[in-house]
């Protein structure tokens, strides 16, 4: 019943900009840590940005400066702006929500970003 749903993907060109969204339904994400990851061809998945209760934010240093993580607990949804993009930053982009203290953890389907000129 639970289901977080990606979209906003795409092909972009070198430089240019992009948001992406997670949409959820049998879930509240007031309680939730919230997380954009991604994973390219051939490499593991990575952590890209958080989000936490309270608003607090972290980044992987690749993305610090250009990415930006945010969350709407009243619609249910998280966004990632992505600015400034490279070729490295190709990958299928997933959304994932935890609650540790519930044993609480889900994973949208993915996105597919594809940076290119």
């Amino acid at each position: 019943q639970v289901q977080l749903v990606e979209s906003g993907g795409g092909l972009v060109q070198p430089g240019g900009s992009l948001t992406l969204s997670c949409a959820a339904s049998g879930i509240s994400f007031s309680d939730y840590t919230l997380a954009w990851y991604r994973q390219a061809p051939g490499k593991q998945r990575e952590l890209v940005a958080v989000v936490v209760p309270g608003d607090y934010t972290d980044y992987a240093d690749s993305v610090k400066g250009r990415f930006t993580i945010s969350r709407d607990v009243i619609k249910d949804m998280v966004y990632l702006q992505m600015n400034s993009l490279k070729f490295e930053d190709t990958a299928v982009y997933y959304c994932n929500a935890k609650w540790a203290a519930i044993g609480a953890a889900y994973w949208g389907q993915g996105t597919q970003v594809t940076v290119s000129s």
